[in-house]
């Protein structure tokens, strides 16, 4: 953490800390399926393209032409293969086809069982991420009270700074629970 001389660094660290958490958990959360086409689902899948690990969207297009599929249009002809067997061993449960020119990803609706299983790892990333906000909130509790311990601000101006991180804290966590809610809902198939 950078050096904190004032309350007002110690608040601006804290939000911008937690907005990267809310940030990583919008991130992580678009690569769990949710039965519709998404062209973010292979945002993680990196294809061995001579030797060189890339993403899917840097190779070609990637365009949703339906709600269940997905097409990539590689700009290399030769890349075909690899994108499929790319997508294929990265563990998603998709199974593309080519013909040589496009590769077509159709997106099977998850049965309930997967769903129940995506919604379980949802909420382990919905944890992870509370946790920290919570590690955030912590570090700059103690950098505001170390300030005050150091009389370089007064009490009032301690309990100020830690009621604006309070509220700082439970906005930043309210969208993670928001977005988590949503995610859920859209698993679910609501």
């Amino acid at each position: 953490m950078t050096t904190i001389a004032t309350t007002k660094d110690a608040i601006a660290a804290a939000r911008t800390r937690m907005e990267k958490a809310v940030d990583d958990f919008r991130k992580e959360t678009t690569s769990l399926r949710t039965g519709r086409a998404n062209a973010m689902l292979l945002d993680n899948v990196r294809v061995d393209y001579h030797g060189t690990p890339m993403p899917v969207n840097q190779l070609g297009t990637v365009t949703v032409p339906d709600a269940t599929m997905l097409v990539i249009a590689p700009w290399d002809a030769s890349a075909v293969a690899m994108i499929d067997k790319a997508i294929r061993t990265a563990d998603l449960g998709l199974n593309p086809t080519n013909d040589g020119k496009v590769v077509r990803v159709p997106i099977p609706s998850p049965t309930e069982e997967r769903r129940k299983d995506m919604v379980k790892l949802l909420h382990k990333m919905l944890e992870n991420h509370r946790t920290a906000v919570r590690n955030v909130r912590r570090d700059s509790k103690e950098a505001i009270e170390k300030l005050e311990k150091e009389k370089k601000i007064s009490e009032d101006e301690k309990k100020r700074a830690l009621d604006e991180l309070e509220k700082i804290s439970h906005a930043e966590t309210k969208k993670i629970e928001d977005q988590s809610a949503i995610k859920e809902r859209e698993i679910m198939g609501g």
